[in-house]
């Protein structure tokens, strides 16, 4: 019996050749191993021995074209070190060596963003209410979910640009209410107002008011994590210095839908809040599932901040992010473990 040895070294150009076409027939052409044996008159064990060597001498090159997977070890790291119940850690192939270069930073938030849309599809139930922040990080997550059980989509923060009906962010949140046949509520209003007494009237209009009706209501939602400095804050540039120097003496650190986080996670009130058409801290607090996401690769204080605020419940991240906090933080961190109040009560519904 020669088989078990012959098709290990590929000697003579017939059998690199055999091997090649049984190669197309099988990675090209989808035929079955059976199949391909009884067309050359060799035994499937043989088939499955060329295959092998056609990939060992490089008659086949297989290559992996996306630049990103799941990183299912640092993932039960990241989540048991911060008593997370969901997360995903996504592992890029690109050099995390120096900074990365705009291109690099679209191409991390467009994984991140996808990782995102894999997980809250995952965990969203029909009946849920999704609230979806006007991040850079939902927007990627919209272009990226497919699916989605019914239910219906919330936008937690008005839009920061000067086109209230074709923001990116009511864009978003459209296409992943589309995803599953949801209900939309978008906010057709600024982020930001000249002042308070013009956010309170805007907040007062009937549209404007259905959508911040519904955050109470909502059980599931993703938010992005910014660090807190230009140009990464919506909010930094609003400021004026003095209120920044403020901020920076109070240790800030991290911004999640416009608040204001210090190193431990505590809310900064700032002079912006009564003019800011978002969810307040309070309401995100309440949220049964928040899912964190971060830009990628830089931030590491930012998210630390978010972790230890208690209000997530879920994080996606990189894994440069993920292993500089595991590494670098302490055990004396006191991250949220328990299910806040709120979600208590629907647990028990």
């Amino acid at each position: 019996m020669a088989e078990p040895a012959e098709a290990a070294a590929l000697p003579a150009p017939i059998d690199t050749l055999l091997a090649a076409a049984v190669a197309r027939r099988f990675y090209l052409e989808s035929r079955s191993k059976v199949e391909i044996a009884k067309e050359f008159g060799i035994s499937r064990f043989k088939v499955a021995r060329l295959l092998d060597a056609a990939v060992a001498h490089d008659i086949v090159r297989i290559d992996i074209t996306v630049p990103a997977e799941i990183d299912v070890p640092l993932t039960r790291a990241l989540t048991g070190r911060f008593g997370l119940r969901h997360g995903i850690v996504v592992n890029l192939s690109r050099g995390e060596g120096g900074a990365a270069s705009p291109a690099d930073q679209r191409q991390t938030g467009r994984w991140l963003g996808t990782a995102a849309a894999r997980l809250i599809s995952e965990i969203t139930e029909e009946g849920d209410v999704l609230g979806l922040d006007g991040s850079h990080a939902v927007a990627a997550l919209s272009e990226a979910v497919t699916r989605l059980p019914l239910c219906d989509v919330v936008q937690l923060t008005g839009v920061h640009g000067r086109d209230l009906a074709h923001d990116a962010a009511i864009g978003a949140v459209r296409r992943t209410a589309a995803a599953g046949g949801g209900r939309v509520f978008p906010l057709h209003t600024p982020f930001l107002l000249p002042d308070a007494a013009t956010a309170a009237v805007l907040r007062s209009q009937p549209a404007t008011a259905e959508t911040l009706d519904r955050f109470g209501l909502v059980t599931k939602a993703v938010v992005g994590i910014g660090a807190w400095d230009a140009p990464h804050s919506t909010v930094y540039d609003a400021l004026s210095e003095p209120e920044r120097e403020r901020l920076r003496g109070a240790g800030a650190r991290a911004e999640v839908a416009g608040h204001v986080l210090d190193a431990e996670g505590r809310v900064i009130p700032t002079e912006l809040d009564a003019r800011m058409i978002s969810v307040s801290a309070a309401e995100l607090r309440g949220v049964a599932e928040l899912i964190g996401v971060t830009a990628g690769g830089r931030g590491t204080d930012a998210i630390r901040a978010a972790l230890r605020s208690g209000l997530l419940t879920g994080v996606v991240t990189d894994a440069t992010t993920a292993r500089r906090l595991l590494w670098s933080d302490g055990p004396g961190d006191t991250p949220r473990t328990d299910p806040s109040p709120r979600s208590t009560e629907r647990g028990q519904r």
